[in-house]
Order: C-alpha cells, then structure tokens, then sequence
C-alpha cells in the first residue's frame, strides 16, 4: 500500500507521499505544499492518474526520513536530500527534473539554462517544472528568470522567495542578485 503523511514546515504544510509498495526499495513520489497548484486532492489524487483507494494515510520509514530531512533542512542543517525519489512524469519532464536535481543549494540557473541544456525550450522546461511533484526535494525555487526574477512556482513566489534566502540567495525587488 502507497502512503501518504503530513509534514509541517516553517512554510506551511507539506504532504509527503511513498510508494511503498513498489517492488524495489520504497521511494519519495510526491511532496507539495498543501493547496499548491497542482496540489492532488486527497480524496482523487487530482490529475495524478493514481486512484485514491491505492493510497492510505500513515507513516512509514521512508516519510519519516523525509519529514526529518525537511526539519533539518529549515534548520540549515541539511544542503542536499539523501531519501530515494521515484518521481512519475513524462520522459521529458524526467530529464527536466534531473537537471533541476543538479542545481547546488544556494545556487539558481535559468529556465533558458536548462532548456539550452536539453536542447529545448524555455517554456517547455517551465511548464515541466511547474508540474514537479517532489517541492523542495527536486528543488525548482532555484530555477529563475533569464534576468533573475523570481517567476513561477506551484507553491508560491513568497515560498520561493524565502527558500531561496534560506539558502543564502539574496532577492531584491522580486529578482535573485546572487550569494
């Protein structure tokens, strides 16, 4: 059985998913900001394709790693994620999503960055992004305008904002200016 928890952050509160019943080793699926766009409606699971009655509400290993990782994370103590993640998307948003996965803590790239990287476009690589299902662990706050404005993110331009100042990333007037 896939479980689900919530987790509560600095931010708000955090839904942490499991598939734990994948035939490998259980990995994180699913990480939003509640009420986040693209948030799956617990009941349905929104527009994830996974029907609710393969899901329950509880705590695993897994989320409770997660959930810890995110504690300290807020705290400081932790620059890089160590839980498994198993996120479902398209070929395509994989990649993007791979290429957020390298941006460093404390660092930003840019749409156009990414999507010169994938030999792709920048709204192609923006729309991917935006459909991240792992906040924070796929960390696409760090994905920035060419100019450096803080443009879209699921969870909000206020949590990007901040996330990125946690991270030592000063933002003036809406624009990431760097370290």
């Amino acid at each position: 059985m896939r479980e689900w928890m919530r987790c509560a952050t600095p931010l708000g509160e955090v839904l942490l998913a499991s598939d734990g019943s994948a035939a490998d080793e259980p990995a994180l699926c699913g990480a939003w900001f509640v009420g986040q766009k693209y948030f799956p409606r617990l009941e349905g699971w929104g527009d994830s394709g996974w029907r609710a009655s393969d899901w329950r509400e509880g705590k695993n290993d897994l989320l409770e790693k997660a959930a810890l990782e995110l504690e300290r994370y807020f705290q400081g103590e932790l620059r890089r994620f160590t839980v498994p993640l198993r996120p479902q998307g398209t070929a395509f948003q994989q990649k993007v999503w791979a290429g957020i996965g390298e941006i460093g803590y404390g660092c930003t790239a840019s749409y156009g960055q990414l999507a010169a990287e994938l030999k792709s476009s920048p709204r192609a690589v923006g729309s991917a992004t935006g459909r991240n299902p792992l906040s924070l662990f796929i960390p696409c706050h760090r994905v920035v305008g060419s100019d450096g404005l803080l443009t879209g993110y699921a969870g909000g331009l206020k949590r990007k904002e901040a996330l990125l100042a946690l991270e030592g990333v000063r933002v003036k007037d809406g624009k990431a200016t760097g370290r």
